[in-house]
């Protein structure tokens, strides 16, 4: 992953909450171009790039390319701007923060606000911050100079927060989940298209996965139209090498450690024995982890998509989940990229996925 340290970077920072992709797509897309057959974007902005189109079987791989946000709901008189979440925020780690509004004449900063601490009631002290308690403050003076800066109602808006290196291998980044799921099938798809295999590689970068909870977001309406034979959804999970995790609860993942394979819920157990075979095989360093009622993921839009799509989940260790700063290691994403590869090279025509 070391060559395209430039796309990493660029992709995640571009902005991309959940219904408003547009610019990380045209990043994904762009870096799409210089590799696959065909790329290109469907009306609910997932984009598709396609290696050996005519291939048999028609594998996707599917990462979402939208982020947490937040979305402008009302401007008082004042020129403070009230904001809700797109996706889920922990609000204690909103206070204080710079955002980047995406307003219609151009990128604008601001602050988001909350009384100080010395003003607050001794009693409310301890009690959690919710976003309705915050705003934004952009420096205008009225109403009236907030529309005049091209800031309207339901402009949404990022944590500025972009890419930071830390020690060895480990990145941090507001847009981690799951930007790097979506940058992890296009690596995928690069490996496939340098080594090609029997089967077509659909490499998909969904929108509004976290939103789409009820609809299914775009990969359910991607996997409707593409009809894939199996499908592989890469997201990530939560590391547990860091103090106060329940191991019981959620496994031993680490962050370094390899990528992640979830049995169980919306994962087709065929799909996921031949992913672990295949990491066994390649030398992959590893994990498992048990989701017995839902993954959470793109996963459980796209396994029950017309008569059933075999689908298994490969999830990357995730530090610090839903905040400015996600960090994961690029190794990780690394070895992630060729497990995936290695899968669709595994596969032929003659590949069953019915359970007997």
């Amino acid at each position: 992953m070391t060559a395209r340290e430039g796309f990493l970077e660029r992709l995640l920072d571009a902005p991309g909450p959940s219904g408003f992709e547009v610019r990380a797509a045209r990043v994904w897309r762009e870096e799409a171009a210089g590799f696959a057959d065909e790329v290109h974007t469907d009306v609910a902005g997932n984009s598709i790039a396609v290696v050996n189109p005519a291939g048999k079987p028609r594998v996707m791989l599917a990462g979402h390319i939208d982020e947490i946000g937040l979305q402008i709901t009302h401007i008082d008189d004042e020129g403070f701007l009230f904001i809700d979440e797109i996706g889920g925020w922990d609000p204690q780690v909103l206070v204080g923060q710079r955002v980047t509004i995406l307003g219609k004449d151009g990128d604008r900063t601001g602050i988001i606000g909350k009384k100080a601490i010395h003003l607050i009631r001794e009693e409310d002290r301890k009690r959690a911050a919710e976003t309705r308690d915050l705003w934004v403050d952009v420096g205008a003076k009225d109403k009236d100079e907030v529309v005049s800066m091209g800031i309207r109602v339901g402009d949404p808006m990022i944590i500025a927060a972009d890419l930071v290196k830390l020690a060895g291998d480990l990145v941090a980044s507001r847009a981690v989940d799951n930007r790097i799921g979506a940058l992890v099938v296009l690596e995928a798809a690069r490996l496939l298209s340098t080594e090609p295999a029997a089967a077509a590689t659909i490499a998909v970068a969904t929108v509004q996965e976290e939103i789409g909870g009820g609809s299914g977001g775009g990969a359910r309406s991607s996997a409707y139209a593409l009809e894939p034979d199996v499908a592989v959804v890469v997201d990530v999970t939560f590391s547990t090498d860091i103090p106060d995790i329940e191991k019981k609860e959620l496994g031993d993942h680490k962050v370094g450690g390899g990528p992640v394979l979830t049995r169980g819920s919306s994962v087709h157990p065929i799909v996921f024995e031949r992913l672990a075979e295949v990491a066994e095989a390649e030398g992959i360093p590893h994990s498992i982890q048990a989701a017995p009622r839902a993954t959470r993921t793109d996963a459980d839009s796209i396994f029950l998509t017309r008569a059933g799509v075999p689908t298994g989940l490969v999830s990357v260790p995730n530090r610090y989940m839903h905040s400015p700063n996600e960090v994961v290691s690029t190794a990780d994403l690394k070895a992630a990229a060729h497990l995936l590869a290695a899968f669709v090279r595994s596969l032929d025509v003659e590949t069953d996925f019915t359970p007997r």
